[in-house]
């Protein structure tokens, strides 16, 4: 895509966006305020290739721990801006509590199943809307595995699983606050003021290590941004900057949490297999005195914040690979496909049994403090580390 087209795709956007914001704020219907979310979100992702699972396994193969410092910058931005919007009354936090067993057996099979899968559900979701059929056999196979969890034959093992929990002494969920006693805030603030300067100290070396040899600037700054790549750390702090925002959206659309993209996939999948579901387009209004009807409801429910979120989140992502080039059919040898189907369904059935990904459970749940998600991001870097020295580094 040329320049000129990319700035006006770009313009394009940004209006639709703006304008979809506007009919949710004079209809009330803030469900659709998760469309501008996702597409933001699946844009910085693809920008900077920010897969949790390439970023922990690069580790491994390459000894390169740049996407890993993009996720940790996401998460302390996102610690940042959900802290200002709790001083400011505007949100309620609301971290996972501490299932450790869900997050014990759900983590290593995550783990190991993105690594198969060539990406975590986000990673899939975005290298799937730029063209990698690899991530698009994944995509296909991850609803199956969650099924298989929420609704299938490991549900009750997931139940079994999920009452294994550890309480804060007060009650309520294990939190950094709940174990040192201190404020949301203060604790975000520490973590802010460590990052910047690890990232001034890692500046610094960087200077002093040469010059080096860098491209030529662009002097477009349309370019730039539109049309060239992110550093990870760059696309990290546009993505933990969406952290306040998806959160307020979310809350006024019957879920009160950031980022999340596992049960969108799930969800959306729903849609097309299965009749009747009840939708979720907001909080629940208060019960009345006498229900009108004692029918009873359908089990399986739809959030549809999470299904226009993550359908943004696709478009996001095409339209960004299309800018800078890289949305093209990347065709894989049959094995890698059947791989991935393989390394999808074990990250549905994971992530469905932890509770959530790399995004709700890492990047969102770390952001809340939850020492249940950060128990989960342990346990499934670990499986990642092992699964790509056994399988990765084999193909090599």
């Amino acid at each position: 895509m040329t320049q000129k087209h990319a700035v006006g795709t770009a313009l394009v956007t940004l209006a639709a966006l703006a304008g979809i914001t506007a009919a949710a704020w004079a209809t009330r219907h803030w469900v659709f305020t998760a469309i501008p979310v996702g597409v933001l979100f699946g844009f910085f992702l693809q920008k900077g290739d920010l897969c949790g699972s390439s970023a922990f396994s690069e580790v491994v193969l390459f000894r390169d721990a740049r996407k890993i410092r993009g996720l940790w910058m996401a998460i302390v931005v996102s610690m940042a801006s959900l802290a200002a919007g709790d001083l400011l009354g505007w949100i309620q936090l609301n971290p996972k509590p501490l299932a450790w067993a869900s997050v014990l057996v759900g983590g290593a099979v995550f783990g190991v199943g993105m690594v198969l899968a060539g990406g975590c559900v986000s990673g899939c979701l975005f290298k799937g809307a730029a063209g990698n059929l690899n991530a698009v056999a994944a995509l296909i196979a991850m609803p199956f595995g969650i099924a298989l969890v929420e609704y299938g034959p490991l549900h009750p093992l997931h139940l079994k699983l999920k009452v294994l929990k550890v309480s804060a002494e007060r009650g309520g969920p294990v939190t950094l606050s709940s174990l040192t006693g201190l404020p949301f805030w203060a604790l975000a603030l520490a973590f802010a003021a460590a990052t910047a300067a690890a990232a001034l100290l890692l500046h610094r070396r960087g200077r002093t290590a040469g010059p080096g040899e860098h491209p030529a600037e662009d002097p477009h700054a349309a370019s730039r941004i539109l049309g060239r790549s992110w550093k990870p750390w760059a696309a990290g702090i546009a993505i933990g900057l969406l952290a306040l925002p998806a959160t307020l959206s979310s809350a006024a659309s019957g879920r009160n949490y950031p980022l999340g993209v596992t049960h969108g996939v799930l969800h959306t999948a729903l849609l097309i297999t299965d009749a009747p579901v009840r939708h979720v387009v907001a909080p629940p209004s208060p019960a009345p005195d006498a229900p009108a009807s004692k029918a009873p409801k359908p089990r399986k429910k739809v959030v549809w914040w999470l299904v226009l979120m993550v359908g943004g989140l696709v478009i996001g992502s095409h339209l960004s690979g299309r800018m800078s080039g890289q949305a093209k059919l990347l065709p894989k040898p049959p094995e890698q496909i059947l791989t991935a189907l393989g390394g999808g369904f074990l990250v549905g059935a994971g992530a469905a049994l932890a509770g959530g990904c790399v995004v709700g459970n890492i990047l969102s749940g770390w952001a809340l403090m939850s020492v249940g998600t950060m128990l989960f991001g342990v346990v499934t870097i670990l499986a990642n580390w092992a699964a790509t020295f056994l399988y990765l580094r084999g193909l090599r």
